[in-house]
């Protein structure tokens, strides 16, 4: 049976139909944009409909096992798409984060969180079969928090260098989340998904100066100092809950948990490989590739 993917053309959408396809599952693909028809493989159905207008979902539902659900839209319509699927008995993996998770970092007010949580309250009431998969810190945020100033030559200004977090490389989660809209025994899993090591946001940067072969300074800023810094280009309440978060974990070490290993079926990927796997983030402009 097929698998519906929403949020394809995304980071972990689009690593989750890679996994998919390479397992030989049948992949329909959903977007709201006709021209991301073109990007797709050539192997892959596309079809178009939009979370925001449930209707326009029928016809991506024929037919269709297992639907991996990421919510990037306003959340007005959720009941209705939720309603939708469990109607025509999917399984729903569903990528929310770790709110859940007894670790502070996790706790803190998040806007997201609380969409995250809201749907999956839904999906439970639905009484379809579901699956949780709950990332961690991603370290591409990594990449593009901190690249530019890096390629720029410029060291990296930022808060609280000693907060550790476990970053997670997405193709790590799009492993895990892939397995289990395949492979049976996962009805009910609610699995958080992090990177195999704690490291603080300075040691990160100095394993990125060190794959890079140069050394990279790490300046602290003050909470004050970073909201000035990102006015204007962060929204408020991200900068809020980032601050919150890095601060409320200063002195823990992260929460770091084998789910890539143990769902996913590989060794989970180090900070360090990811970096080397992107290091032309680092060393290139967006526009030289």
């Amino acid at each position: 049976m097929t698998v519906l993917v929403t949020g394809a053309t995304g980071r972990v959408g689009s690593l989750v139909v890679e996994n998919l396809t390479r397992a030989g599952v049948p992949v329909r693909a959903l977007t709201h944009r006709s021209e991301a028809v073109a990007t797709m493989p050539s192997d892959i159905e596309v079809v178009t409909g939009d979370l925001t207008v449930p209707d326009s979902l029928e016809a991506a539902l024929r037919d269709v096992s297992a639907v991996f659900l990421v919510w990037t839209a306003p959340p007005e319509t959720v009941p209705a798409v939720i309603e939708r699927l469990a109607a025509q008995s999917c399984r729903i993996v569903f990528l929310s984060s770790p709110h859940r998770t007894p670790h502070p970092f996790f706790q803190q007010p998040n806007p997201m969180a609380a969409l995250h949580d809201r749907i999956e309250r839904l999906i439970a009431e639905s009484g379809a079969e579901s699956t949780t998969i709950r990332p961690g810190m991603f370290a591409s945020n990594a990449f593009a928090w901190w690249a530019p100033a890096i390629r720029a030559g410029r060291s990296v200004r930022w808060p609280y260098g000693s907060a550790e977090t476990a970053p997670v490389d997405d193709r790590d989660v799009a492993a895990v989340a892939a397995r289990t809209l395949y492979r049976d025994g996962h009805a009910g899993g609610d699995y958080v998904v992090t990177g195999p090591e704690s490291l603080s946001q300075a040691e990160q940067v100095a394993v990125i100066g060190d794959v890079l072969g140069r050394p990279i300074e790490f300046e602290e800023l003050s909470p004050e100092e970073f909201r000035r810094e990102t006015a204007g280009t962060w929204p408020p309440s991200v900068v809020e809950m980032l601050l919150a978060a890095w601060g409320a974990t200063i002195g823990r070490p992260a929460f770091v948990t084998s789910t890539v290993l143990d769902v996913g079926g590989s060794a989970p990927r180090t900070f360090r490989q990811s970096v080397a796997d992107h290091a032309a983030e680092f060393t290139s402009s967006p526009a030289n590739g």
